[in-house]
This record gives C-alpha cells, sequence and structure tokens, in this order.
C-alpha cells in the first residue's frame, strides 16, 4: 500500500468533517476579501465627501456582522479541521499499537524500544499536523490567493496585479526545492530522535546497573552525542527555514515596494481611487499569509509524508507467527503434551538450539526440565508457546500440531511465567488480576496464599493497594518472583509453565511452594525449569537437556540410577548444600 492510499483510507472515513471544515473555511476566505473592500468604500466616501451618517452606521454594522461570522468561521474550521486530524491520529496510534501487539518475539529482537516509541509520539504528531494545519495552509496558499489575485484584477488594475505579484511567483521554484529539501532532512531529525528516544529509555530502565558500575560520567557523554545528534538534525530543518523565510519577506517586500510606488502613480494620474489603493495593499497584505503559509504547508506535508512512510512501513511488516487457514478453532486442549523429533535453530544461526527433541507427556502431569546454562530449556518453553515458528507435527498438544492451534486458543490455555518476572507500575492487586478475567477479592488472595506471598503483602502499609515502581522495581525479588507466581496460578489454566521461577525463594519456601502447587493442580500438567534439583524431584518425568539435545528422561529416582549428567548435577548440588551447612 502507497502512503497516499494509506492516508486516504482514513480522509475517506473523515470526508464529511474536511468538506464542512473546507467550506467553513471558504466562508472565512470570503468574508476575509469583503474587508479590504468596505476599508475602501469608507476611504473614497471620505475622499469625495458623500460619507452620510446612515451610511457609515451601515458600514459600522456590516463590519461587525463580518467580524462575528469571522469569528463563528474560524472557530468552526478548528473544531472539523483540527478535529478530524485529532481522530486520524488515534485511530492510527490505536491499529499501530495493535498491530505491534501482534508482532512476535523475533521482531523485538530487531528493533529498539526507543525507535517504536518515537513513532508513537514524533512520527504520528508529524501526521496530525500534515492532516490538520497543513490541510489548512494549503487551502489558504492556493483558494484564498485565487480569489484575492481575480479581486486585486478585476475591481483594483490588472496591470498593478501582474506587476506586484511577479516577485511572489518566483517562490514557487523556491518551494519546490524546499519541499524535497525539508524531506530528506526531517527523516534524518526522526532517525536522530529515535535514536536519543531509545538512549534515554534504557539509561533509565538500567539507572541501577549505571550506577552500581559507575557508569554515570560515560553514559552522560554518550547521552551528549545522541543530543547533539539530534542537535544537529534540527538546526539543520531550522537552517533550512532560517533561509527560506527571509527569501519569502524579501519578496514580499518587492511587491509591496512595486505596490507602493506604481500604486501610488496610477492613484495621482486617477486610473484608481485612494480608496482602490488601499484596498490594493490590503489585498497584498492579505497574500502574504498564503505565501508562507505554502512553504509551512510543504513542510508540513514533507515531514508528514517522511512519518507516514515509517508508520507504513511497521504496518506492512507481517508478524512471523500468526494463524494459518487451517487453524482449528474448536481445538480442546486438556494438557496432554507430544514433541515428535523437534529441531528448531534461532534466525541466523547455523547450529540448532533444540536438535531432535522428543518425548510424550499425559495430561495432568508435571514435566521438569533441568540442564546446563544455554542446554535450551528457555528456548524449549518459548516454543511451546509458539513465540517462533517450528516445522509441521513436531509440537502437539492433545493431538493437535500447533501450527493449526490458534494462537489466542493455545495461550489462554496456557499459564506462564517467565525468568524475566515482569510487574507493571500498578497496585500489586492488579499485577495478580491481570490476565483474568474480573477475579473476586477472594480468589486473589487464595493464589497469593498458594504463592506464599500472601503474609508479605499484608504486611506492606497499602497491602494489596500497594503500587510497586516500574517493573516491580520497590518490591523484593522473590516477592516480586512469587506475585508473578500467583498471577499464573489465578489464571487456573490447563498447562502451567514455570521458567525458572523458584530460584529468588529459600528452599522452606520453595518446599510449600511446591507442595501447594501439587495438592491445587492435581490433574493439570505442569512444566519447569530449574536449577535445583529439590526443585523437580517430584515431577513425574524429568527431561535432562544437554546443548539442545534430551540427554536423559526419566524419573528422578531412574535418573539417579543412571549415574548420568543428572546423578551429577544431583551430586553436584549436595555436596554444595553439605559444605555450606557445615560453614
Amino acid at each position: 500500500m502507497s502512503s497516499s492510499r494509506f492516508i486516504g483510507s482514513y480522509l475517506k472515513a473523515h470526508w464529511k468533517q474536511y468538506v464542512l471544515g473546507i467550506l467553513t473555511l471558504l466562508a472565512v476566505d470570503y468574508f476575509n476579501l469583503q474587508l479590504p473592500i468596505l476599508t475602501g468604500t469608507l476611504t473614497d466616501s471620505l475622499d469625495s465627501g458623500t460619507l452620510t451618517l446612515s451610511g457609515l452606521h451601515l458600514l459600522v454594522i456590516q463590519l461587525l456582522s463580518l467580524g462575528f461570522g469571522l469569528a463563528l468561521g474560524r472557530f468552526f474550521w478548528r473544531f472539523f479541521l483540527f478535529g478530524a486530524s485529532r481522530q486520524i491520529e488515534k485511530e492510527i496510534r490505536s491499529s499501530l499499537f495493535a498491530h505491534l501487539e501482534t508482532m512476535s518475539a523475533e521482531y523485538y529482537n530487531r528493533h529498539k524500544t526507543g525507535d517504536l516509541m518515537a513513532h508513537f509520539t514524533n512520527d504520528l504528531n508529524a501526521i496530525r499536523m500534515a492532516l490538520g494545519p497543513a490541510v489548512l495552509t494549503a487551502f489558504d496558499a492556493s483558494v484564498f490567493t485565487i480569489m484575492v489575485i481575480i479581486q486585486m484584477v478585476f475591481h483594483i488594475s490588472f496591470s498593478l496585479t501582474l506587476l506586484a505579484v511577479i516577485p511572489m511567483s518566483f517562490l514557487a521554484a523556491g518551494v519546490y526545492w524546499y519541499g524535497k529539501e525539508v524531506k530528506r532532512r526531517s527523516r534524518l531529525r526522526q532517525e536522530a530522535y529515535a535514536d536519543l528516544t531509545d538512549q534515554v529509555q534504557e539509561s533509565i530502565s538500567g539507572i541501577r546497573v549505571i550506577k552500581s558500575f559507575v557508569q554515570e560520567e560515560a553514559q552522560a557523554e554518550q547521552f551528549s552525542r545522541a543530543a547533539k545528534n539530534a542537535m544537529d538534525a534540527n538546526l539543520s530543518v531550522a537552517r533550512l527555514n532560517a533561509f527560506i523565510q527571509p527569501l519569502m519577506d524579501f519578496m514580499i517586500g518587492i511587491s509591496y515596494l512595486i505596490a507602493l510606488i506604481y500604486g501610488g502613480h496610477l492613484a495621482l494620474r486617477g486610473t484608481i481611487s485612494v480608496g482602490q489603493f488601499i484596498t490594493f495593499n490590503q489585498y497584498l497584505g492579505n497574500l502574504v499569509w498564503p505565501m508562507i503559509a505554502a512553504g509551512d504547508s510543504v513542510n508540513l506535508f514533507s515531514q508528514g509524508n517522511a512519518s507516514i512512510q515509517r508508520i507504513l512501513g511497521i504496518l506492512q511488516e507481517e508478524p512471523d507467527i500468526s494463524d494459518r487457514p487451517d487453524v482449528n478453532p474448536n481445538a480442546v486442549l486438556t494438557g496432554a503434551l507430544t514433541l515428535n523429533h523437534l529441531t528448531f535453530s534461532y534466525p541466523g544461526e547455523s547450529h540448532p538450539a533444540i536438535c531432535d527433541l522428543s518425548l510424550s507427556l499425559p495430561a495432568g502431569q508435571t514435566l521438569a526440565i533441568v540442564g546446563r546454562t544455554g542446554s535450551g530449556k528457555t528456548t524449549l518453553v518459548n516454543l511451546l508457546l509458539h513465540l517462533f515458528q517450528v516445522g509441521d507435527g513436531m509440537i502437539l498438544f492433545d493431538g493437535h500440531d500447533i501450527n493449526r492451534i490458534p494462537l489466542h486458543l493455545l495461550r489462554e490455555h496456557i499459564a506462564y511465567v517467565p525468568q524475566d518476572h515482569f510487574l507493571f507500575s500498578d497496585t500489586l492487586y492488579q499485577n495478580i488480576a491481570f490476565g483474568s478475567d474480573a477475579p473476586t477479592k477472594e480468589r486473589i488472595e487464595h493464589a497469593a496464599k498458594l504463592a506464599c506471598v500472601h503474609d508479605n503483602i499484608m504486611e506492606l502499609p497499602q497491602k494489596y493497594e500497594t503500587v510497586v515502581g516500574e517493573r516491580g522495581v520497590t518490591i523484593s525479588g522473590g516477592q516480586k518472583q512469587r506475585s508473578s507466581i500467583a498471577r499464573a496460578l489465578l489464571k487456573d489454566a490447563p498447562i502451567l509453565i514455570l521458567d525458572d521461577s523458584l530460584s529468588a525463594v529459600d528452599t522452606d519456601t520453595e518446599e510449600q511452594i511446591l507442595h501447594n502447587l501439587k495438592e491445587e493442580r492435581a490433574g493439570k500438567t505442569t512444566i519447569m525449569i530449574a536449577h535445583r534439583i529439590s526443585t523437580v524431584s517430584h515431577a513425574d518425568c524429568i527431561l535432562v537437556m544437554d546443548e539442545g539435545r534430551a540427554a536423559e528422561i526419566g524419573t528422578h529416582e531412574q535418573l539417579i540410577q543412571q549415574g548420568g549428567l543428572y546423578a551429577s548435577l544431583y551430586e553436584k548440588q549436595q555436596l554444595e548444600k553439605q559444605l555450606s551447612l557445615e560453614v
């Protein structure tokens, strides 16, 4: 889709507002044309001595009526034109956000957060300016200019109009060049702004790491470079404007000079009246705004077009993962899982992260996944959530190929606690309730008790109404981890996935949570990744991964007897535990 078709679809939806706005603007322009005529009539009447008191009263009434009409018209064209542009901005912002929600995890690995944020702020603002103020200025720069010139030609003097307008006509070529150049510089400015936004976002999000490593000065220098790039890009546009505006003023000044010299000559000869001379100069003054508006509209349209292309580039990017035409919307998932020679490689990687992995887990059982760091445990979980594309028939839930299960249906049946225990900057109540439809207070507290975080929450001054900081930084790591577990337990899904979700709790709390899980989720499937053998020893099936492969599969007792990697990890952890007790 081209940018014109893209924005045309929004203009078509709001055509009534634009038509009403332009018609109102046309009426305002017509009223503006009458003011110089009344001024000229008043001047000629005074000059000829024919002005009467009743005539003066009539002129005053006409002036007041025009003033009232101008005020009312200017209100309504702002209401219609600017209102429509604001509405379109809101609709594009909503469409952009909805589209980004459909994008897969790989998309966010390739795009910076600051760059995406810049689209929602700078780019959408530029689009709004192009669809609101730019439409206004373009209309005045074209239609109003024609209306004024017609009045000058047919009601005052053709020769005077021709001579006075010639200098302004030279601006057309300059405005054309200006539009192309400002578009290029605006694109560079948008990119510099995106880099600056990303720098600020990363620095603020990682401020604790920056402080702990005493890197404030280095980050300040890095930010200074990004700020300078943004400043240079903005100054580049400003220099262009600083060049074009004085040029326009110079040309307008020449037009005024011609009008004063030649128009004064015609008035002295009696070719035009004094009132017509005054009226002409007022009309010439009316042309100043359209000339300036021409440059502004080209500037705004160019910036808006650059932003539209950036937004359109995002909207036209297809998600890596989406529902296929042959999905089964009626698939019933109870938690049975089958991996059939599962093999997966990350994009651009030649070495597979998961290689020829096969297992079968009946519904209602607990699968534990252990292995060294980098063995592919989290990758496997991401594949079960269908965050990455896998081959047909490699992952089956209750006999249904994961590629033929609707994404919303699959993820509705899975409660997931990731390694990154993300909490929103909201109350603990809302964080636990996130993902569940209108849960009761009793259910929320029950989930918190199962996750062994209820007592900690009750010790807080505002209890469940305590607002945690961004990403939950105002509470401890263990509390954040257990709050994430409570959120997943509240969902009560057929499948629960815990990705190393008990690493920040002590062994006693861990045992209590595991006991609660065993009772609460009896008959439901649970998949957990863990590094501590004590966490997974109760599992019905333990998958030991090594370099993306299934090194061992069995129960705790079976794997201990095999004396393989699992037994080695178990012995090592038992030795570490014994040493810590002796110390």
